[in-house]
């Protein structure tokens, strides 16, 4: 998220909240009331499939909005849930609406995270159709010019493109071998 629209957004906080991991910010079906600024942590957008098992549709860290498609919402369309220890400040949903019907800076900026959001979220539903490691770290490589994260962040890109650490850190070695 934009350092802009952050700015924007953080003097207008109307509670903090802490929680511990595993904790629901919020229900599927609850009333959008407030948007959820995380400042540390992480918390997920999840979806549960017919087998119980989440499907995980964001990964909210220090400085994301989560859930930001619901801004026009008038409940929540999937659950939040802490993914660890997180802090969120929250932002009357009607003072965002405001916002972007008043501020024109304010909206062109949201308009271009939304926009940045979506081209994650296509890329990132392209390489996990992929069915291989291999294959998911290519497109991975492809869409971040051939650079590899640091050994120290080779875990969250396991977990970026749906594979095991360990699967994915033997390719590696595959490919340097």
């Amino acid at each position: 998220m934009s350092d802009e629209i952050l700015a924007v957004l953080r003097p207008r906080a109307v509670a903090r909240r802490s929680f511990v991991k595993g904790d629901h910010l919020f229900h599927r079906g609850d009333p959008v009331r407030v948007m959820f600024l995380v400042t540390d942590g992480c918390a997920n957008l999840v979806r549960y499939q017919e087998d119980g098992r989440p499907a995980v549709l964001q990964r909210a860290r220090r400085g994301t909005v989560l859930a930001e498609a619901s801004v026009f919402s008038d409940q929540y369309h999937c659950d939040a849930v802490a993914a660890m220890a997180t802090e969120v400040v929250l932002i009357a949903i009607g003072e965002i609406q405001r916002l972007l019907n008043e501020d024109h800076v304010f909206a062109l900026e949201w308009s271009r995270h939304l926009s940045n959001e979506l081209q994650h979220t296509r890329k990132r539903a392209e390489i996990l159709a992929l069915r291989t490691v291999a294959a998911r770290l290519d497109a991975w490589l492809t869409w971040s010019d051939g650079d590899l994260p640091a050994k120290g962040e080779w875990r969250r890109l396991a977990e970026e493109i749906a594979v095991s650490p360990e699967a994915l850190y033997r390719e590696i070695s595959r490919r340097r071998g």
